[in-house]
């Protein structure tokens, strides 16, 4: 006997819902009243109960589906008929393993924190069917903030996976299953170390990670064959491959034959890719976008002096670097304690908006932008104020170190109240950079450029940075702006302003 889960009866006022999540899987035991799904209607998120004891059969509607008020969205079976449940649903089956095989141990997705609503499945690093060692990278999951990866439980074999690669999963959702301390059968082991060809004539199928570590090593992903589902390139096919050899001559042919294969393309045939965007990638472009459309933003700009700057750094910087254990002096680290400086001065521009009310900080987090392979990240550094230049510095190149492989924690790229982002690193001269909200102001740092400048009557060529100031216009006015940037100029001319504080 099998019992109908429906959506809840909507009010008039409301059309119909979308399925949020759903806390259980087919084949999964259920008990009378625990919760099942939650559905999300433009007021209010509905909660769905087990009517009765049973089993999780079928999902009809999965996360994302929308569905109408009373809509059949699953099937709660009997207890006994937990093996009638559709196959589509059950995870796919692992090939035979020995008989040495023990507890199946369910991997989860990891607790993603309350910011977070989902993750997709960026990559499996094993099979269905292969060896796994306990801590050993079985999968990335990729969620608008960072690459989270998940380490096997314990030892053992992959016995199924039941989220592939693009999937979308929930907080802790279950993605495959380990039998612990079963070893892979030898009919399986061919099948499993045989790499699946990629696509004949089409782009090579890789995972993130895959694609980084090729362009760092300058490997074609076209010649390496992938190991993954329908082809896909892992990051382990990439680290065993090498760069492509020197094409072998080619043998002669026919005159006719090689003048047809060097044909141009048709007049106005063009090609296209068309990729996905990864889900950091449309979390950036929504802020920005929100950025420039909720807020008063306005740039201003100003240039400094860096030289003298560059020429303390001159001076200090192996003593810098030998008295506090391999610091490199920076700029970063001058300029973040400048902006710290800056901010205790101007309040307002440490300050956020909230409502109709107004948030003044009494503490200088300031996020440092850094650019990765899949995008701009920018974590922060908690109370500036209480941090030295040493500190300042090996902290942002850590950041920056970690960000590049994935490694940054979510709780590392929240909050903030100040943002720099230093675009001179690749060349930039001048730029409007766009806020990071809530925060109502962020620094732009750019090229240093030899300018002559007029000196005292004289004409001296001077290391110049131009440095812009974008600012939420609703919270400050352009006189608070321009003072806040002409005392970031001050500090940096003049460094030992910032010790003296005057």
């Amino acid at each position: 006997m099998t019992t109908e889960i429906k959506a809840p009866t909507f009010p008039e006022s409301v059309q119909d819902g979308v399925v949020a999540n759903w806390h259980k899987q087919p084949g999964e035991a259920v008990s009378r009243d625990e919760l099942l799904v939650d559905i999300e209607t433009d007021k209010v998120v509905l909660e769905v109960v087990a009517s009765t004891d049973g089993v999780l059969g079928e999902i009809i509607k999965g996360a994302g589906d929308t569905v109408l008020s009373n809509e059949v969205i699953g099937i709660i079976a009997e207890a006994g008929e937990q093996a009638a449940a559709p196959a589509a649903s059950a995870p796919k089956a692992a090939p035979a393993a020995s008989s040495g095989g023990g507890e199946v141990v369910d991997l989860k997705a990891p607790t993603f924190p309350e910011s977070v609503q989902d993750g997709s499945v960026a990559s499996w690093h094993k099979a269905v069917g292969e060896q796994v060692s306990r801590d050993e990278l079985l999968v990335d999951i990729e969620t608008d903030k960072v690459v989270l990866e998940v380490v096997a439980p314990a030892d053992g074999v992959l016995s199924a996976i039941s989220a592939e690669a693009g999937s979308t999963v929930q907080s802790n959702q279950v993605i495959g299953q380990i039998t612990a301390g079963a070893t892979a059968s030898a009919a399986a082991a061919p099948a499993a170390a045989a790499p699946a060809a990629a696509p004949a004539g089409g782009e090579a199928v890789a995972s993130p990670s895959a694609r980084k570590l090729a362009s760092e090593k300058g490997i074609d992903l076209a010649s390496v064959a992938g190991s993954g589902k329908d082809g896909r390139i892992t990051k382990e096919d990439v680290a065993n491959a090498k760069s492509a050899p020197a094409a072998p001559a080619a043998s002669p042919v026919p005159a006719a034959k090689a003048a047809a294969s060097a044909a141009p393309l048709p007049a106005g045939e063009r090609i296209e890719k068309r990729v996905p965007m990864t889900r950091l990638r449309k979390r950036i472009a929504e802020r920005l976008l929100n950025a420039s459309t909720s807020t008063a933003m306005l740039t201003t700009f100003n240039e400094v002096n860096m030289k003298p700057l560059m020429d303390m750094r001159k001076q200090y910087k192996d003593l810098f670097e030998k008295t506090h254990d391999g610091a490199r002096l920076g700029f970063m680290g001058m300029f973040t304690k400048a902006a710290c400086e800056a901010l205790k001065r101007f309040p307002q521009v440490n300050a956020s908006i909230d409502g109709d009310d107004i948030v003044y900080h009494g503490f200088q987090d300031v996020g440092v932008a850094v650019s990765t392979p899949n995008g701009l990240v920018v974590p922060v550094l908690r109370d500036v104020d209480d941090m030295s230049i040493a500190t300042i510095e090996s902290t942002i190149r850590d950041f920056g170190m970690r960000a590049k492989d994935g490694k940054l924690g979510i709780e590392e790229m929240t909050g903030g109240t100040f943002t720099i982002t230093n675009g001179g690193v690749f060349g930039s001269l001048l730029s409007t950079p766009i806020l990071n909200p809530p925060q109502s102001a962020i620094l732009g740092m750019h090229k240093i450029q030899d300018r002559p400048m007029a000196v005292d009557g004289k004409v001296e060529i001077l290391p110049m940075m131009y440095l812009a100031l974008s600012y939420d216009h609703r919270l400050l006015d352009g006189k608070d702006a321009v003072q806040f940037l002409v005392a970031i100029k001050e500090f940096i001319e003049d460094p030992a302003r910032m010790l003296l504080q005057v």
